[in-house]
């Protein structure tokens, strides 16, 4: 089966879809130097431009892996902001885990995989 890749870089691609899977790479914020609040928010907002690119959507997300830097001071905003953006019905399988990121400044990370409708 091939494998079509969007926004392809030296190192990796943020999107691999092989049949009517979607894997996105690690997302995170644009803007890394905002609180918890605005790096979950920006980082949704790129996962919802990516599956758009890859042609689905939010609803159509089997699981997420979160990564967090700080789960104990960091997880109930980062909840607050998931919860308002996860459709009722359609919340995905999730793992959410404290981990030392690529940059001290990264407050948050995740990973999806999701189908095409």
């Amino acid at each position: 089966m091939a494998v079509e890749r969007l926004h392809v870089s030296s190192r990796f691609c943020e999107v691999a879809i092989s049949g009517n899977l979607v894997h996105l790479a690690g997302q995170l914020a644009d803007d890394t130097t905002q609180d918890i609040r605005s790096q979950t928010q920006q980082t949704l907002a790129n996962i919802d431009r990516f599956l758009a690119d890859a042609g689905t959507d939010k609803t159509h997300i089997l699981s997420v892996i979160i990564f967090l830097k700080d789960i104990e001071q960091d997880y109930a905003a980062m909840n607050e902001i998931w919860d308002a953006w996860v459709v009722s019905g359609h919340a995905p399988a999730r793992t959410c885990v404290e981990s030392k990121l690529y940059a001290p400044d990264v407050l948050v990370e995740m990973t999806v995989i999701a189908v095409k409708p």
